[in-house]
């Protein structure tokens, strides 16, 4: 299969090349833009950056992991040893959340988030008034062609996949898991049986991106602003 010939962005530090594209989405109103990309490619840090530069006033993050499922619902169903994977995700909740933010009739709409230190989701933390003009939502599977994926990816104006190199994304994920507390083994071991296996499956959805964005160094604060 040939891939499609998607845009490419290379950022070192700076992301101040993708502000004006991002101001443009916004002119003719509300605009959702999703950031995809594999565990530990950099999706939070560059949402959370551009949100930085639009201010609390114009942008809001809803992320895509406040739809995990619980972990009692992970262990009812068998999959608690999956978590991360397509189907620990409420995806049609996701669909059904992106719908009424990009219709926008109602004064605000309550998102949830995902709490790291807890491995949970937490419901209605997230306020998306209806004056706010950019929704950057971030996440795993934007991409995928699961019926609930796509579905909420006709609520997105673009998608955007983070892409990074994958030695320094395998070491942002071991040590993101030792940090919320699994022993080095451990977080290796979960690393190459679930993160990985996750992150080929998002790879084959790479060419579906409006736009790839290389990330070779860490993001610095910008002098763009809103």
């Amino acid at each position: 299969m040939t891939l499609r010939d998607v845009p490419t962005i290379v950022l070192d530090g700076h992301a101040d090349p993708l502000v004006p594209r991002v101001r443009s989405l916004t002119e003719g109103g509300r605009a959702i833009l999703g950031i995809c990309g594999p565990p530990g490619a950099g999706k939070s840090t560059l949402a959370a950056w551009l949100v930085g530069i639009f201010t609390a006033q114009t942008a809001r993050l809803v992320p895509m992991d406040g739809f995990h499922l619980s972990d009692a619902a992970l262990r009812a169903q068998g999959l608690a040893d999956r978590k991360g994977a397509p189907e620990t995700f409420d995806a049609d909740g996701y669909a059904a959340l992106l719908t009424r933010i990009r219709q926008a009739d109602e004064p605000v709409v309550y998102a949830p988030d995902y709490d790291r230190a807890l491995g949970e989701p937490i419901a209605a933390v997230v306020a998306v008034e209806r004056e706010v003009p950019l929704v950057l939502t971030e996440g795993n599977y934007l991409l995928s062609d699961g019926p609930g994926w796509t579905r909420a990816r006709r609520q997105m104006d673009e998608v955007w996949f983070v892409d990074v190199d994958p030695d320094l994304r395998r070491q942002r994920l071991v040590e993101r898991h030792v940090r919320f507390g699994r022993s080095p083994e451990a977080a290796e071991r979960w690393v190459d049986g679930v993160d990985e296996v996750n992150a080929a499956l998002i790879a084959d959805s790479r060419d579906r991106a409006d736009l790839v964005v290389r990330l070779d160094g860490d993001l610095i604060p910008s002098t763009a602003g809103g």
